[in-house]
């Protein structure tokens, strides 16, 4: 059932930023008095469509191949490779007939709307929930040190004074892309004294490549209670409750949560006897370990003064608008790093069945917002990567014209559409045998 969800979830956030994004391109094309003759979610590949219907100049419809949307612009160069409308001649209401200012307007159309869509999503998240974060403040107790984080150094109990010198308000700032991306150094007092630990340029490798990704980075040290008890656990079997604080295991003092990861991690497959205290009471309970270490139940945070700002309508747009500016930079330096050789792509590429499992199993209203706001502003930036066959690709070639004073030839234009198909179809090819590579070999 997880699957379905999160298949539904991606079908639905990709099917929704399609349609805006053929929109931009269609109300720029209609704006010049260009005929737009075909409006399409998903591919009417051989002519086979799940649904259609015309109006005006115009076929609108739903294809069977979910490989994105389109809409054929009449004489144009595009994904349906008409080059036998090609060769009659320019009517005053095709592409090819308008000037390059404009041409380049209609290519740019669906970027410009997915630029907008994003910081339409953030900025309406914001507004209506506003901001809440965890003061760097707050974490009194330090970090807790997981897998990605031990490995360059950090230790359970440091506390993270600063990022590259500076010092910052949100704990969440640690995981943000500006530390996973890697080359920075973070302040870190340990026991009263100031020390250094250097992030390399390569970390976001090790982060997508790790189970959990950034969340087996670090998370703030707490005192914590017990929240929920997994129904008919070694937990629930031992008559542990919702609110009970554990107070030893074993001879084993238990202060945060951390310590009972780690005191049952070394009781694996063993029993252990967990002090409770309970409405003020003590209370031993025997308790059967598993061999992964654990026992049947979640943790509640104790401790924790979680920060909430909210903002007028007026006020949430700047944020949002920073919160897309953001992260279209992230995109702009994640592929920086996968050029310079300092990313494998194996590791930062995600297809569909990543991009689904980020969505997650279970449908959360927020969470599918946000994620749907990312992807649009991820959409911006491929789109407009100088790839014949896509907007940017025909950028470029408009632009050269806009340069040069006269446009580039129709067999050109034709040739640089196979290539930059065969190119989308290697990478389209790459990201799924990589998603197929990563459910298998985990």
């Amino acid at each position: 059932m997880s699957g379905l969800i999160m298949a539904a979830q991606l079908l639905a956030g990709l099917s929704i930023l399609v349609v805006l994004h053929e929109l931009g391109h269609y109300l720029a094309a209609r704006a010049f008095g260009i005929k737009v003759e075909k409006f399409y979610l998903f591919f009417d590949a051989w002519g086979v469509k799940l649904f259609s219907f015309k109006k005006g100049d115009t076929e609108y419809g739903i294809g069977w191949l979910p490989l994105g949307g389109y809409v054929k612009i009449a004489g144009m160069i595009d994904e349906s490779m008409d080059v036998e409308a090609m060769k009659l001649p320019a009517q005053p209401w095709e592409f090819r007939s308008k000037p390059a200012w404009q041409r380049l307007i209609v290519m740019l159309g669906g970027v410009f709307v997915n630029v907008l869509v994003g910081i339409f999503i953030f900025w309406m998240l914001t507004f209506k929930y506003g901001e809440t974060y965890l003061p760097n403040s707050e974490a009194k107790n330090g970090i807790v040190a997981l897998e990605l984080a031990k490995e360059i150094g950090l230790k359970t109990g440091d506390k993270i004074t600063a990022i590259d010198g500076k010092p910052f308000e949100r704990f969440n700032d640690l995981i943000s892309p500006k530390v996973l991306f890697g080359n920075i150094n973070l302040t870190v007092d340990r026991n009263g004294q100031d020390t250094s630990i250097h992030i390399p340029a390569n970390f976001i490798e090790r982060v997508s490549e790790t189970d959990g990704g950034k969340n087996a980075f670090l998370v703030p040290r707490t005192a914590f209670v017990v929240d929920q008890v997994e129904l008919g656990s070694n937990a629930d079997k031992a008559g542990l409750k919702s609110g009970d604080k554990i107070k030893y295991i074993d001879s084993v003092k238990i202060s945060f949560f951390d310590e009972v990861q780690t005191a049952l991690a070394a009781r694996k497959d063993k029993k252990a006897e967990l002090l409770v205290i309970r409405e003020g009471k003590d209370l031993k309970l025997p308790v059967k370990v598993t061999n992964e270490g654990k026992i049947g139940f979640s943790q509640k945070p104790v401790g924790l003064n979680f920060k909430v700002d909210k903002f007028s309508l007026g006020a949430a747009l700047p944020i949002g608008a920073e919160r897309a500016k953001q992260t279209l930079v992230d995109q702009t330096k994640g592929f920086g790093k996968i050029i310079r050789g300092e990313v494998k792509a194996t590791k930062a590429v995600q297809g569909p069945i990543g991009m689904a499992q980020i969505y997650g199993g279970t449908f959360d209203w927020i969470n599918f917002w946000t994620l749907t706001g990312l992807i649009s502003l991820v959409l911006a930036f491929m789109n407009l990567l100088p790839i014949p066959a896509l907007d940017g690709g025909h950028a470029v070639f408009l632009i050269v014209e806009m340069i040069k004073g006269k446009p580039l030839s129709d067999k050109f234009m034709e040739r640089a559409q196979v290539v930059g198909f065969v190119i989308l179809i290697g990478l389209m090819v790459f990201a799924f045998g990589n998603d197929l590579f990563k459910v298998f070999t985990k």
